[in-house]
């Protein structure tokens, strides 16, 4: 697992400073599909020797102070990438090349740092008879976890639409960057609690409390009608990362043996981007024919269908 995250991280690392060369927006859009493939490449892997390096116990919380972590640095990256900008006047292109430094630290950190345990992957198919193939093969009740998560995403469309509503309610294009800072904070701040919290009572609950929050904040965005409401929503809206995001990973580490880890992983990440695409479309679409509210009103409902989906779906016990 870790070459993977080695290469997803290198891959990533390499390519984001070159938009300081970029000429055309074709190049931009090749070095971003670039980076985006590198953060595939290590997503899956990295997850499942996450979960292999913690005791089951902690799971949740790992998982939580990952994604704490990463909001943490979406916090720190912008207010750096600010203070270039304003207080030293460097122009945009350079701060590209300064945004390299932290890009080739974590591959650095990565490389020599990481250590992954012993005999965290199962031996290669080609060497497991029938019985034992079977062993490994995704338990069923992974696709029934799965098929939620899917109907989430689907209405979980991208957050520019988040941005382009507090406009609309009265934000200043000059306030937006602040906005954005306070949504990363209370992730950041509610996500490792969050996470351990489903240690406690269970991943289930977590997640459909969750995103019933999420259902509430999209109603809310879909009535608002006043600057403050935005501001008080993109602060609620955190919370629900916080309660589901990592949740919804330590729940995928329960539900399969090690051996087949990396592989649920992937297909968990793969679902999600699948998803995230036609969902950005299609609430795309209904802004613009039905309007907003319209819009952010059917996010909330899929995000209730997804809770009661989930509510039906069997949890066994966690996996080591």
């Amino acid at each position: 697992r870790k070459p993977l995250i080695v290469a997803g991280y290198a891959l990533a690392s390499v390519a984001r400073p070159l938009i300081a060369i970029a000429q055309t927006t074709s190049q931009v859009l090749v070095i971003r599909f670039a980076d985006r493939v590198g953060k595939g490449v290590r997503g899956a892997p990295r997850d499942a020797l996450l979960a292999a390096s913690t005791p089951v116990e902690l799971r949740g919380r790992a998982f939580g102070f990952h994604r704490a972590a990463d909001h943490a640095g979406a916090v720190a990256g912008p207010l750096i990438a600010m203070a270039c900008l304003g207080w030293l006047a460097m122009p945009v292109r350079h701060v590209f090349w300064v945004a390299a430094i932290p890009g080739a630290l974590a591959v650095l950190v990565a490389l020599f740092w990481v250590r992954e345990p012993v005999a965290t992957a199962g031996p290669p198919a080609a060497m497991l008879t029938s019985h034992e193939s079977t062993a490994v093969a995704m338990p069923a009740g992974f696709a029934r976890v799965m098929l939620p998560i899917a109907i989430f995403t689907l209405g979980n469309s991208t957050d520019a639409f988040l941005i382009l509503r507090a406009n609309q309610l009265g934000v200043s294009v000059t306030l937006i960057p602040l906005l954005w800072v306070v949504l990363h904070v209370v992730k950041s701040a509610a996500s490792t609690p969050g996470g351990a919290l489903s240690d406690r009572v269970g991943r289930k609950p977590l997640i459909i409390g969750g995103w019933l929050l999420y259902a509430m904040v999209y109603a809310g965005f879909a009535f608002a009608n006043a600057p403050w409401h935005a501001w008080a929503l993109f602060a609620v809206y955190g919370v629900v990362f916080g309660l589901s995001e990592g949740t919804e990973k330590a729940l995928i580490a329960d539900l399969v043996p090690a051996s087949v880890r990396g592989r649920a992983f992937g297909w968990y990440h793969a679902t999600i981007g699948l998803a995230a695409l036609p969902a950005s479309v299609v609430f795309g679409a209904i802004w613009d024919r039905y309007g907003a509210s319209t819009a952010f009103t059917m996010g909330a409902g899929l995000a209730v269908l997804a809770s009661l989906a989930l509510t039906s779906a069997p949890v066994a016990a966690r996996a080591k």
